[in-house]
């Protein structure tokens, strides 16, 4: 067998009884970023794609969730001396100068062990790369890692290596569910809610036209994780005169997130109160409420802590982070507001709604808010 590169895609672990849900959007993701591929398959706990550009199509597979990690790498066969040698040339092509390596194998070895295999690779690399000071690290200090992973016929060397989102494929749940998007933490919790493998219909709550490009441009990292080509978005304007404390934007758009679901048809909410924040009161209160209508609310941030800052990385959330840090300050006392109040802010805002549908592109921004002003 020649040398080949291919694409190696690694499911998480919760993704192991899932996996064709994940090729399936393996597929879609790449027809919808036009990059040709051949073939996908499975190998062992592993899928292998066979594409045109593999620096490209694995840039593409690693927005999708449901994946420990996209590797682009050589595949050998699976025997000694086979791996020992591709492994060595790989090192040869990739580590640079007086560089500390780590060599890790793992997977399905015949006729030795991966110990065996690690100990002759090492050897052979050092012996290859003398004369440009390559030497072996330890697990704790090293400058390039080189992973191997074997099947029962193959050894895939992995030249690139780039870690995956986590959770479960996209739509594996069957199931639809609708979130709105107001502020930082609630696209994390949106996101949290695809990752978790629902069908998401996503709304959009603002207050002032000064907030509608920098939601636009949040909104515009959550749509890219959704493996469509084509969405809808629903945007409500959240009429006050002064801006609204944070505790009253939750309650408001979690009410219009009920009626749509009703008026929808879809079962289930997504809201994006979490006790680490919001006084338990209100998210009971907004849970009773979900419930009387014969919905069904979940709580995708009931168990996040500091992994919501994570969450945020995950998106391209980063200089957002300051606000989900002011969130989780503020105090909450005495915060609730009249509840003739919030039913005026309510039927007002569920009066002015307007739908955007685009092409999923490089301009969402300027298509999105062209498309709000231009109802205007």
């Amino acid at each position: 067998m020649k040398d080949e590169v291919l694409i190696v895609v690694f499911p998480s672990i919760f993704s192991k009884n899932k996996v064709n849900y994940l090729i399936t959007n393996i597929k879609k993701i790449l027809k919808i970023q036009n990059q040709i591929f051949h073939k996908i398959r499975k190998e062992g706990d592993i899928i292998i794609v066979e594409a045109d550009d593999p620096v490209f199509a694995s840039s593409a597979i690693s927005t999708l969730f449901g994946i420990k990690g996209v590797a682009i790498a050589k595949r050998v066969i699976n025997d000694f001396e086979s791996i020992v040698d591709g492994t060595s040339k790989v090192a040869e092509d990739i580590f640079l100068k007086g560089e500390k390596f780590l060599l890790q194998i793992e997977g399905y070895a015949k006729g030795f062990t991966t110990k065996d295999i690690e100990l002759a690779a090492t050897s052979s690399i050092i012996e290859k790369t003398a004369g440009i000071g390559i030497k072996p690290g330890t697990s704790k200090k090293y400058d390039r890692k080189l992973y191997v992973c074997l099947t029962k016929l193959n050894a895939y060397i992995c030249i690139y290596y780039d870690n995956g989102l986590g959770g479960v494929p996209n739509n594996s749940q069957n199931k639809e569910i609708v979130c709105c998007i107001f502020d930082e933490l609630s696209a994390v919790s949106c996101l949290e809610t695809i990752k978790q493998g629902f069908d998401v219909k996503i709304i959009i709550c603002y207050n002032k036209d000064s907030e509608l490009l920098r939601l636009v441009k949040i909104i515009n990292q959550i749509i890219r994780r959704t493996v469509r080509s084509k969405i809808s978005l629903d945007f409500y304007k959240i009429h006050d005169d002064k801006k609204l404390a944070s505790i009253l934007l939750t309650e408001i758009a979690s009410k219009i997130l009920i009626q749509i679901a009703s008026r929808n048809g879809i079962k289930r909410i997504s809201l994006s109160t979490s006790p680490l924040i919001y006084p338990i009161d209100f998210s009971e209160d907004l849970t009773k409420l979900t419930f009387s209508k014969n919905l069904i609310p979940y709580f995708p941030l009931s168990g996040l802590d500091d992994n919501v800052f994570e969450s945020a990385r995950e998106i391209g959330l980063e200089k957002y982070l300051e606000n989900i840090k002011k969130l989780a300050k503020i105090k909450f006392h005495n915060s609730r507001y009249p509840a003739k109040k919030i039913e005026k802010i309510f039927y007002e805002s569920i009066k002015n709604k307007k739908v955007v549908s685009i092409n999923l592109g490089p301009n969402n921004v300027h298509e999105i808010l062209d498309e709000i002003r231009s109802n205007d």
